[in-house]
């Protein structure tokens, strides 16, 4: 619109449409002017300062992922025919319908894990279960540039640890510096480095989220156990490769992970490199693994209750249950209701670790051992043995109501027999186990719930010995305050073991 004056009257009248195309491309012209002024950014051509701490791991992972390989194997597997492998189809034709069905074939499958070599001359570190079962001349190392390929040899294997040494005919291999893993603390920066998924190797970075996992509640993921937590992503294909500190040197053999989905969740565990390193001086010197022993029976854990009944100051260390004959701990004076707290110059915590370091001490070696007894610290000098081939994780009625009548239903829900030839047969009981068999342990019971399990043998009540199921039900009479104290022999485990059982008055 513009605007003119009429006898002091303004006057409005719109613009002519030329006009206003006029204006309207000049300040078109003027925007398009102004965007081709020259952008103002600012570039950088120079490489990050790599020598910088914890700016990048670039050159700790071009040094260490040369000594970090993938291994191929293949296993055999049955494959049958589904039509022939029915059993109604083999009974018709007269074959047992147990056995191998016709059209049975083996079938070739590939696999692959990761491996670590731990010498110029072609030693290499790796799970066991990454070639367990493979066809012996089947495995195959590539080395980090996916070129090079050598044919392995299996120097030797250790389920227990699955840890397993192999060998390729090769010098001045790029050999990983080992670290001491014994100094790891959590929150320690690590790298995780392997051939997941089969992608081609890969670095993944995390932190050590715990050490000296054991026992854990993912199933037997190895006998002795000592395990490395991170949070690096640990995937199938990573097992067998290395776990490096932020210097490259390693620190663990990654083994497996804690996953509901069987991808990375956060939750990986590598076995430590002193154990392996353990684990491969002895395959190299022997060709297998030697442990030393020393011949007792642990109680799982040390319980509050167990502590104060004892008279411990605290729930570490290890208690006895059992010691057994003509072993290096009866020679050497120790007693059962003993409590293990250091073995050679280390405090002891728990059973697994306990187990651990005996089992890394040389079977000719001597070892020193303190213990609590009666409240008292004692020092003993051990000479240990070599652990048996049969070696265990542990070392090694109502009380049928027409027997007796007690005050207490000390072991509700319990039924108990004598000890025959029978029942020792049945249940692999050895001859020198003296006590009562446990029948029946009712489900809902107090004795269930300290996992009082049928097949038990009950040795001991309240610390008095038990030879038949009379004395076992006679000893339950009037027992004094609201929990008893078993000692039971278990055939599963190998050794004996100590159970608090609550007590309840008895119904009338």
């Amino acid at each position: 619109m513009w605007f003119f004056k009429m006898k002091n009257v303004f006057v409005a009248m719109p613009y002519p449409a030329s006009l206003i195309r006029v204006l309207g491309l000049s300040c078109l012209t003027a925007l398009t002017l102004a965007a081709r002024e020259p952008l103002k950014t600012t570039v950088s051509d120079r490489p990050v300062d790599r020598s910088a701490r914890g700016v990048s791991y670039a050159p700790v992972i071009k040094r260490v992922t040369p000594s970090v390989v993938t291994i191929y194997s293949t296993h055999t597997r049955q494959s049958r025919n589904s039509f022939m492998e029915d059993p109604a189809f083999r009974r018709f034709f007269g074959e047992d319908p147990d056995a191998s069905p016709r059209g049975s074939r083996g079938r070739r499958e590939e696999s692959q894990g990761s491996g670590v070599i731990v010498s110029e001359d072609g030693y290499i570190l790796t799970n066991n279960h990454v070639i367990e079962g493979a066809d012996a001349d089947s495995l195959k190392i590539a080395l980090a540039d996916g070129k090079t390929k050598y044919d392995a040899k299996i120097i030797g294997t250790d389920p227990r640890t699955d840890l397993a040494v192999l060998r390729i005919e090769a010098k001045k291999l790029p050999a990983v510096t080992l670290a001491d893993s014994d100094q790891l603390e959590v929150g320690d920066v690590v790298l995780a480095i392997g051939n997941p998924f089969g992608l081609g190797q890969s670095v993944s970075m995390g932190i050590i989220s715990a050490v000296g996992r054991a026992d854990m509640p993912f199933g037997n993921m190895a006998e002795y156990e000592d395990f490395i937590q991170t949070d690096a992503a640990i995937n199938p294909g990573n097992s067998g490769g290395a776990l490096v500190d932020a210097e490259g040197r390693l620190i663990g053999i990654n083994q497996s992970i804690a996953s509901p989905s069987g991808g990375n969740a956060g939750v990986g565990f590598a076995v430590p490199v002193n154990l392996a390193r353990s684990v491969l001086e002895r395959i190299v010197a022997d060709g297998k693994v030697t442990r030393g022993y020393l011949g007792v029976a642990m109680q799982p854990e040390i319980t509050p209750e167990i502590a104060r009944e004892f008279h411990l100051p605290d729930t570490t260390g290890v208690l006895i249950t059992e010691v057994l004959p003509n072993t290096p701990a009866e020679r050497a004076g120790i007693q059962r209701d003993d409590v293990i707290i250091e073995f050679n110059g280390k405090k002891v915590t728990d059973r697994p670790h306990l187990r651990l370091m005996v089992s890394q001490v040389s079977p000719d070696a001597k070892a020193t051992i303190k213990i609590l007894r009666d409240g008292k610290e004692q020092s003993f000098n051990v000479s240990m043995a070599t652990q048996p081939e049969n070696f265990g994780r542990n070392g090694r009625p109502e009380l049928n109501p027409d027997r007796a009548d007690p005050e207490t239903d000390a072991l509700e829900g319990v039924e108990v027999a004598d000890l025959d030839a029978s029942a020792r047969q049945q249940y692999e009981i050895p001859p020198r186990i003296r006590g009562a068999l446990v029948k029946k342990v009712e489900a809902d019971s107090p004795a269930a719930e300290a996992r009082l399990r049928v097949g038990d043998v009950i040795v001991e009540i309240n610390r008095h010995p038990v030879r038949s199921a009379d004395e076992a039900v006679e000893l339950t009479h009037n027992v004094k305050g609201d929990r008893i104290w078993l000692r039971v022999y278990s055939s599963a485990s190998g050794g004996s073991r100590y159970l608090s059982v609550a007590t309840s008055p008895k119904k009338k």
